[in-house]
C-alpha cells in the first residue's frame, strides 16, 4: 500500500469501557474530531488515513500493523471522543496502541486529544511515545509534519508540542485557537471512515429500534462558555468559550451526510447547540428547507430553551432533546457552578414534549454537596420528569475538569487505572461528598438506574410512546447489572 504522511487513529475498548452494554446497547459514535483533522491536512497537501479501531474492534497488535504498513512519518493517536469522559477512558487502551505502533515501527508516535492536552507532562512521561499535542491539533500536526520531513527538523518551531531532546523534557506554546472555522476547517473527511459500521444508541431511535444504522455526527460550534465544575470539555481549548462554524456550511455537511451516506440518524456533537438562537434556528431552517429526513439529537440547558422555537426545531428532525438537569437541588447546582439560571425544570420539559420532542434528561450523583437525601430528591426529580430516557451519572474528576484539580490538591482517592474513569466500567471509581463515601454514591447511583427503568409508571409510558417492543428491550437492558470491583461484584 501507498506510504502516507500521517495514519490517525481512533482508539477505543467498548468491552472495558461499558462492559454487557457495550455489545448492542451503546452507539458506536463517528470520530467527529478525528475526521476534520484529517480533512484539515488533507487540505494542506498531506497524504492522510485514518484506522478507527474502536468501530473495527481492531486489537492494539492488529491496529499498529495496519498503521505501519502504510509507511508513515507520523502516527497519531486522537484521543478524544464524543462526551468528556470518553477521552480519559480510552486512555488505557490509547497506550497500548501507542506501544504497539513503537514497537511496530509505525513512524514517529504521538498522542493527541483532550485527556493528553489536560496532562500532557505527565502523558509524556508514561506513555512509549514521541510527541504529546497539546491544544486543538490541526495545526500542530500541520507544522509537525512540515519538520518531520525537512532535512533538518527544528521541533522548537512547533506550535503547542511535547517532546524530548535527549532525556529532557521540552514544549511549545499552545497554537493560536482556530478563530474561522470555515474558513480552515473544511467538512470531515467521512470517506476515510467505516461508515457503515456507525450506529446510534438505543433510545435515538425508539421510533424504529431495527435501524440505528447509517449514524452520522456534525458539529456546529467548538467549545462552551460555561465552566461547570465537572466538565473538562474545554481542556483543548484552554478556557471557557464557544467558536461557531456558519449555519450554511453545517447544512451542506448534513446534507453530505444524508445524500451520499444515507444518514437519517444524526448527532449534533455540541457541548451546548440550543444556545445562541440566531445560530441554531438558521441551521433548523435550513434542514427544512432541503426538505432533509433525519432523526436528530443535541444538547441543550433548561435555561436555553425558547419555547416558541419548538415546533420549528422539531420540523427539522430534532426529536431529541439532552438536558443537562444534574440534581434536583439549587444548591447542589450552584456547588458545582451550573450557573443555571431560575427556571421551572418541570414546565421547561412539558413544553418539551407537547412539541413531540422526546427527552434525555441527564443527571449526576455525589457533586460536592450532595447528600443522601439531595441524590434521593433528584432520584425523585427524575422520576416525576418521567423524561423517554436518563442517563445517572456519578460524579468524577475528569483530567482538564476543576473537580480533578480539586481531588489532587485534597488527596482524594482516583482510579489506579485510565479505564477506572469509565461511568460504566468494572474499576469505576467515583467521588465521595462531604458526608458520602464513594462507595455510597456508585451503589446509589447503579440502584437508581434500576429503580427508574423498572418502574411501571415509565414503561407504560414507552409502550404508549413506541410500543410493546421497545418496553421490552428496555425491560431486557434494565437486567444487565454491571460489575463493580468498589462494590464486591
Amino acid at each position: 500500500m501507498a506510504a502516507v504522511d500521517i495514519v490517525l487513529i481512533n482508539p477505543g475498548d467498548r468491552k472495558q469501557v461499558y462492559q454487557g452494554l457495550g455489545v448492542e446497547l451503546a452507539a458506536i459514535e463517528p470520530p467527529f474530531w478525528v475526521a476534520v483533522i484529517a480533512a484539515y491536512l488533507r487540505q494542506e497537501g498531506f497524504r492522510v488515513a485514518i484506522i478507527d479501531a474502536n468501530a473495527e474492534n481492531s486489537a492494539p497488535a492488529e491496529t499498529a500493523q495496519r498503521a505501519a504498513a502504510l509507511q508513515p512519518l507520523l502516527s497519531c493517536v486522537v484521543v478524544y471522543g464524543s462526551h468528556p469522559s470518553a477521552s480519559t477512558q480510552n486512555m488505557t487502551i490509547a497506550g497500548a496502541i501507542c506501544r504497539a505502533l513503537t514497537a511496530e515501527s509505525a513512524g514517529r508516535v504521538a498522542l493527541s486529544g483532550l485527556h493528553p492536552s489536560a496532562l500532557p507532562e505527565r502523558t509524556m512521561r508514561e506513555e512509549a511515545i514521541d510527541f504529546v499535542v497539546e491544544g486543538e491539533g490541526p495545526d500542530t500536526l500541520r507544522t509537525l509534519l512540515g519538520e518531520l520531513a525537512a532535512p533538518a527538523p527544528d521541533l522548537s518551531r512547533v506550535p503547542g508540542l511535547w517532546y524530548r531532546e535527549g532525556e529532557l523534557l521540552r514544549s511549545t506554546p499552545r497554537a493560536p485557537l482556530i478563530s474561522d472555522l470555515d474558513r480552515y476547517l473544511p467538512i470531515a473527511a467521512w470517506d476515510l471512515l467505516p461508515m457503515h459500521v456507525y450506529r446510534a444508541h438505543n433510545w435515538h431511535c425508539f421510533d424504529d429500534i431495527g435501524h440505528r444504522s447509517p449514524y452520522g455526527a456534525v458539529y456546529t460550534s467548538l467549545g462552551c462558555p460555561y465552566n461547570c465544575i465537572f466538565c473538562c470539555i474545554n481542556a483543548p481549548f484552554g478556557k471557557p468559550g464557544i467558536r461557531y462554524r456558519s449555519p450554511e456550511r453545517v447544512v451542506e455537511e448534513i446534507a453530505l451526510l444524508a445524500n451520499d451516506y444515507g444518514v437519517k440518524n444524526l448527532k449534533i456533537v455540541d457541548e451546548l447547540f440550543v444556545l445562541k438562537e440566531q445560530h441554531y434556528m438558521a441551521i433548523v431552517d435550513g434542514i427544512i428547507e432541503r426538505g432533509l429526513d433525519l432523526n436528530i439529537w443535541a444538547y441543550a440547558r433548561v435555561d436555553t430553551i425558547k419555547t416558541a422555537n419548538l415546533a420549528r426545531m422539531k420540523q427539522a428532525g430534532i426529536n431529541w432533546l439532552a438536558l443537562g438537569i444534574e440534581s434536583a437541588s439549587p444548591d447542589v447546582r450552584d456547588g458545582a457552578d451550573k450557573r443555571m439560571q431560575a427556571r421551572d425544570i418541570k414546565e421547561v420539559v412539558r413544553s418539551i414534549r407537547e412539541q413531540g420532542i422526546r427527552i434525555i434528561g441527564n443527571f449526576i450523583f455525589g457533586l460536592p454537596d450532595d447528600t443522601r437525601e439531595t441524590m434521593e430528591e433528584t432520584l425523585q426529580l427524575a422520576m416525576e420528569l418521567n423524561c423517554e430516557f436518563i442517563n445517572f451519572y456519578c460524579a468524577m474528576a475528569y483530567p482538564g475538569s476543576r473537580l480533578y484539580d480539586l481531588a489532587v490538591e485534597q488527596g482524594w482517592e482516583l482510579p489506579v487505572a485510565w479505564h477506572g474513569f469509565s461511568q460504566h466500567g468494572y474499576d469505576m471509581l467515583p467521588l465521595p461528598t462531604r458526608t458520602l463515601a464513594a462507595r455510597e454514591v456508585l451503589q446509589f447511583r447503579d440502584d437508581a438506574f434500576h429503580r427508574y427503568f423498572a418502574n411501571p409508571v415509565y414503561l407504560d409510558m414507552v409502550e404508549q410512546a413506541f410500543g410493546a417492543g421497545v418496553r421490552e428491550h428496555l425491560v431486557e437492558m434494565s437486567a444487565t447489572r454491571l460489575k463493580r470491583k468498589l462494590l464486591g461484584n
